[in-house]
């Protein structure tokens, strides 16, 4: 069960603005926690987040916030007006939920079977909400306009492009954006950046080796498609290994294959499925041309042909330093040295909020959510993962001063 969600661990921070928007964020949790656990029993995955969508706007009514609806689909644009025209914050949340069955013996577990919010989305959409309405309450305090990016289907199409395309960093453009990601591994009260490269891109990968087909008992007279996908396999280890600097980071992986018809018949056809992740453009854009090219060569080496096709998937997440140095220093006045860590090395897995930062400088950080004590310490995408709910307070506060400090220049 989550601990009380009223009783904060005792803020350290020594920023007056931020503490201030602390103990604003703590007075309104219990609504956070409302609108968090409403949203967990009634997850919905990518592009169908109708009612989560809904419940937006819903929220964002009762808070007078302007919205735009249906943007790629399911997403919602708030939209937070200052007391003067000037720059223009992003704040993003995602909405969608994963094909899994929650586990967890809760009163507000999913209601829909095999369904699941198990990466904190809904907590993310909580957050939203909640700095939204602590701006909303400061709205003579903003020079600026800020943008409440309410997003579809993070964990499936990559709903940030469709967001971007409905035009949400344009009319104003967007200066800054930020965006937060909850962390099983960090204690709730906690704070993780990370400078630079955070999450890997990924790129998938189907590989189709053509062979010809004889008998099995006369494997001259084929070309052995099983054989070759075997050799293709071996040699693109090597892409990474002497083609990648050791420096970087590249992973290759073949997760399915298939091929032959019958145990005594030389198959004419192999078919190879895989995902390639890469930290950074350059090495990304190298590792695809060499992959391409080692298979089709190994393959007209061996008599046969390699058909690659190459699927684009997430682009990597780089932060921008000068805005991990603004999320650091906030969150050091909210929560104190001890509380902020710097995350020494990047993730392999993806997220799209890579697509925004592409485009748009900002930064993207871990808020804690862990409670050994209370044994909320399963890893996202596991069926019992939940949170302690006291996140919400610091990610609130935390949304808000950077929204902020980031249109205050």
């Amino acid at each position: 069960m989550t601990p009380r969600a009223s009783a904060l661990l005792p803020a350290a921070g020594n920023d007056s603005r931020s503490l201030a928007l602390l103990q604003a964020a703590e007075a309104i949790l219990p609504w956070m926690v409302e609108i968090r656990r409403d949203l967990h029993m009634h997850p919905e995955l990518g592009l169908e987040e109708h009612r989560t969508a809904a419940q937006v706007q819903r929220r964002l009514d009762e808070l007078g916030i302007a919205h735009r609806d249906g943007l790629g689909g399911t997403g919602v644009l708030g939209l937070i007006p200052g007391r003067q025209e000037g720059r223009a914050v992003a704040l993003r949340a995602d909405l969608d939920a994963l094909p899994l069955e929650d586990a967890k013996p809760v009163p507000y577990r999913s209601q829909s079977p095999g369904r699941m919010h198990a990466c904190g989305h809904d907590v993310h959409t909580a957050i939203l909400l909640g700095a939204a309405r602590l701006l909303v309450e400061r709205r003579g305090e903003l020079p600026g306009l800020v943008k409440l990016l309410f997003q579809p289907a993070e964990e499936t199409v990559g709903g940030a492009r469709l967001l971007i395309e409905a035009g949400v960093l344009e009319d104003p453009p967007v200066a800054a954006i930020f965006g937060l990601h909850v962390d099983p591994g960090l204690e709730v009260g906690r704070v993780g950046v990370r400078y630079g490269q955070r999450n890997a891109s990924s790129d998938s990968i189907v590989l189709v080796i053509h062979g010809r087909s004889s008998h099995g008992a006369y494997p001259a007279g084929g070309v052995d498609a099983i054989v070759v996908a075997a050799q293709v396999i071996s040699a693109l280890q090597v892409v990474v290994s002497r083609n990648v600097d050791a420096r970087n980071a590249a992973v290759i992986t073949f997760g399915t294959i298939q091929g032959g018809t019958q145990r005594n018949i030389v198959a004419s056809r192999v078919e190879l499925t895989g995902t390639v992740r890469c930290l950074d453009p350059s090495t990304r854009e190298l590792v695809l041309r060499r992959l391409r090219e080692t298979a089709e060569g190994v393959a007209a080496g061996l008599e046969a042909r390699a058909e690659v096709t190459i699927e684009p998937s997430y682009d990597p997440l780089i932060n921008h330093e000068p805005m991990v140095d603004l999320v650091r220093s906030t969150a050091l006045g909210l929560v104190g040295e001890d509380h902020v860590h710097v995350v020494p090395r990047p993730n392999m897995g993806v997220e799209d909020f890579a697509f925004y930062l592409s485009r748009v400088p900002g930064a993207f950080y871990s808020l804690g959510v862990r409670n050994e004590e209370a044994g909320i310490v399963a890893p996202v995408h596991h069926e019992s993962f939940d949170v302690d709910e006291r996140c919400l307070a610091y990610g609130a506060a935390l949304q808000a001063a950077l929204a902020l400090r980031a249109l205050e220049g």
